[in-house]
């Protein structure tokens, strides 16, 4: 199936999304802050990225907006996904370039559903 890039500092997170994504088929790759995880993100490809927002040195927005500004990462999808709620923090994630917004807990199918369509166009 797809090659899926998780960047998230917290194991909690980190396992379950590892076991849904792997349970779907899916290859996973990990980065545990925002500049692993653009690095990661530029060398292997990914299909699609699952970023948390609040983590330690770059932040998930600000990964996001290098993801998006970057050549050639710009058409990998980044759905965050967080514990911000607030909508002025999904329309921010927007503007840095996230396709899509979930907030923790995410369920297995919100979670499916949400990557299927992004992974989809």
């Amino acid at each position: 199936m797809a090659r899926i890039l998780i960047v998230d500092d917290s194991p909690t997170e980190m396992y379950k999304f590892t076991s849904i994504l792997e349970k779907h088929g899916h290859e996973v790759l990990k980065a545990e802050n925002g500049a692993d995880g653009v690095a990661l993100a530029r060398q292997e490809k990914p299909d699609a990225v699952l970023m948390d927002i609040v983590m330690p040195g770059l932040n998930g927005f600000q990964a996001t907006r290098q993801l998006s500004k970057d050549e050639g990462t710009r058409s990998i999808p980044v759905i965050m996904i967080t514990t911000k709620d607030q909508e002025t923090d999904k329309v921010w994630g927007t503007r840095q370039g996230a396709r899509d917004y979930l907030t923790k807990p995410v369920t297995e199918e919100t979670l499916m559903k949400t990557l299927n369509a992004v992974l989809a166009g």
